[in-house]
């Protein structure tokens, strides 16, 4: 039976609490559970939507929530201090977005080992050690952004990808994705260069300038996040070139760009759902009930045609 008294005897002795030990504390205490959530960075309108979801769920099931992220998404080693500090504070549950998928993994399992349940959003990890990823099917996804852009410009040509990383599971999912869908369904369709710009608009744009310059044949190119797919738009207005533009998210710029044709269209993925899920995954995990293995929380495409229709108005973000 687990009792105040065993808890706290558990607590000096070094040891995490199993989660329905923390759960009974709090209960007994008065306090609420707390969750930390743990993005893969702060600077796009993508993380203050999910940030907003997981708000709206703390508040429906009466928890107690942080949420934060590294200043850019190449900070990992900011990352993992971050999850280190979490886990120091004995949180219920934790929500986790990995900037790499195996780099975090030693610390999830000191999550693991002291039963607190691991949510991973977004970006999933190497290891079964998450009881369930919150997230977009981002291979089916940017499969979608291939087919869209071999529709846009008929079917061959040659084209780019700029992608904001090759460590965390959406920068590989999103560019394999994609990749894949063009070498097995567009056989006249070459990608002539894949690069990473961190999902940093400044250097997705210099990267897209090189990637412009180097291919004057160029059809078109796909941004693989908000701020891949906005650097991609600067440089292509910089260097007056009209090509074919997809992205990934949402924000106000891209759907501007949308607006302005300068880009044809995107997928956006629902950011506030993941949040959500992710608190909600989180508790019920911490009281011990099952959660599937996978939440997925939906992608759409959009362009001019549709982004003001009910169901995508929905799932875009400002």
């Amino acid at each position: 039976m687990i009792t105040r008294r065993n808890v706290l005897a558990a607590l000096a002795a070094g040891t995490l609490l199993a989660a329905t030990g923390g759960i009974a504390l709090a209960q007994e205490s008065g306090q609420k559970m707390y969750i930390p959530v743990i993005s893969k960075g702060f600077q796009h309108q993508f993380w203050q939507a999910v940030k907003s979801g997981a708000d709206k769920a703390a508040a429906e099931f009466g928890v107690e929530i942080t949420f934060e992220g590294p200043d850019t998404e190449s900070q990992v080693d900011r990352q993992i201090d971050m999850l280190a500090a979490a886990l120091a504070k004995q949180p219920t549950a934790i929500g986790f977005a990995a900037l790499d998928s195996q780099a975090a993994i030693p610390l999830l399992q000191q999550a693991k080992d002291a039963n607190i349940p691991v949510i991973a959003f977004d970006s999933g990890v190497d290891s079964d050690i998450p009881v369930t990823t919150a997230a977009t099917d981002n291979v089916a996804a940017a499969a979608l952004a291939a087919d869209k852009m071999a529709e846009l410009i008929g079917g061959k040509g040659q084209i780019a990808l700029v992608v904001h990383d090759q460590t965390s599971r959406t920068g590989v999912d999103r560019r394999d994705g994609f990749t894949n869908r063009i070498t097995e369904k567009y056989p006249e369709i070459e990608i002539v260069s894949t690069q990473y710009g961190g999902g940093d608009q400044l250097q997705s744009t210099e990267i897209t300038k090189s990637i412009l310059q180097a291919n004057p044949d160029l059809k078109g190119i796909f941004g693989a996040n908000e701020g891949s797919a906005i650097g991609v738009v600067n440089g292509a207005r910089e260097l007056g070139r009209q090509i074919v533009i997809i992205g990934y998210d949402s924000g106000a710029q891209q759907k501007q760009a949308i607006k302005d044709g300068v880009m044809a269209g995107a997928i956006t993925q629902n950011p506030v759902g993941i949040g959500y899920e992710t608190v909600k995954a989180a508790v019920q995990a911490a009281k011990g009930e099952s959660v599937p293995k996978t939440i997925d929380t939906g992608f759409f495409w959009y362009d001019k045609s549709n982004m003001d229709s009910p169901e995508i108005a929905a799932v875009l973000y400002d």
